[in-house]
């Protein structure tokens, strides 16, 4: 079996972006402080459930800004001869963790929600609605500066979640402040934070799976493989594609690796350059491994094979 590489090879590294990530992540976790604190204590003054849990949620953020602010360091690092794919897994990692700690404290909200029914508390509807709408100012300053990371980046996308909830808690906050206000309707709190607590369930629910996803290697979402297999089956003097593997390294960073079988070791370098060109020009992955097996006659079990290494990604 004899290798070469097409003249066109090019580096690919992982976790390049992560710098500016980063960033983005420590000014939404200043800010996640600050009214993180301020909604305890509105929540203690007013006697609200819903701004509790919302607080709470807060103080959950925190802690996954954290761990999303370290992923996103981490992920920056170089790669070493040990760790040759880096350390773009790490906000991988974060986002499951941001996934399972938003599934935790849905809970823990649902649970103090169902005994408030039976045991309402006196509450301040007005100072809900001005402790709340505060909030949801710092939410809607986060959402904008998490809003582009979160298009290609799990972990920024964990964290955008995170924000994404509070949110909507913190509108429901303010509409069962209004409630209370305005018609003494107690039950508002308590109702208003197990619709919080459902739509924590469903955020989580979904990064988790995405996580999963990753870590289980399992092809993306957004990539149909029979049609990557059918395409590559389509060029010129290609006989059949064998041992196809599509997945995620971190956060869009989509690798494959496949055996493609020719007929003639002639035609081996033009096979490599055409398909590279279409797998980057119509599935933008770049980062490939393909072997190139010509047919043999004689001996089906020879092979002479061409091999090319777009990116780190083993075959």
């Amino acid at each position: 079996m004899s290798h070469a590489h097409s003249p066109h090879t090019h580096s690919h590294g992982f976790g390049s972006n992560s710098a500016g990530h980063q960033s983005r992540l420590l000014w939404v976790l200043a800010l996640a402080i600050f009214f993180a604190l301020a909604e305890l204590i509105g929540g203690w003054l007013t006697g609200s459930l819903a701004l509790l849990a919302d607080a709470f949620h807060l103080v959950s953020d925190v802690a996954a800004l954290l761990i999303s602010v370290f992923a996103a360091w981490i992920t920056g690092r170089p790669s070493s001869a040990r760790r040759t794919f880096g350390h773009s897994r790490a906000e991988i990692l974060a986002a499951l963790a941001n996934g399972v700690g938003l599934a935790i404290v849905s809970c823990i909200i649902m649970y103090s929600a169902l005994g408030r029914f039976s045991h309402p508390a006196t509450i301040d509807g007005l100072g809900v609605v001005g402790f709340a709408s505060a909030a949801l100012v710092y939410e809607g300053i986060s959402l904008w500066m998490l809003h582009r990371g979160a298009q290609d980046n799990l972990n920024v996308r964990g964290a955008f979640l995170h924000v994404l909830t509070d949110a909507l808690g913190s509108l429901g906050a303010i509409a069962s402040g209004l409630c209370i206000w305005l018609f003494d309707w107690s039950w508002a709190d308590p109702l208003t934070s197990v619709g919080i607590s459902l739509l924590i369930l469903v955020s989580a629910w979904r990064l988790v799976r995405e996580a999963l996803d990753v870590l289980m290697e399992a092809a993306p979402a957004h990539l149909d493989v029979d049609e990557i297999r059918r395409a590559m089956n389509a060029l010129p003097v290609v006989s059949g594609t064998h041992d196809l593997h599509i997945w995620t390294v971190g956060s869009g960073e989509v690798c494959l690796a496949s055996h493609v079988v020719t007929e003639t070791p002639a035609t081996n370098a033009d096979v490599l350059i055409a398909m590279r060109k279409l797998l980057s020009e119509e599935f933008s992955i770049t980062h490939t491994t393909i072997q190139v097996e010509t047919r043999n006659a004689d001996e089906a079990h020879r092979t002479e094979a061409d091999t090319v290494c777009e990116g780190a990604c083993p075959e």
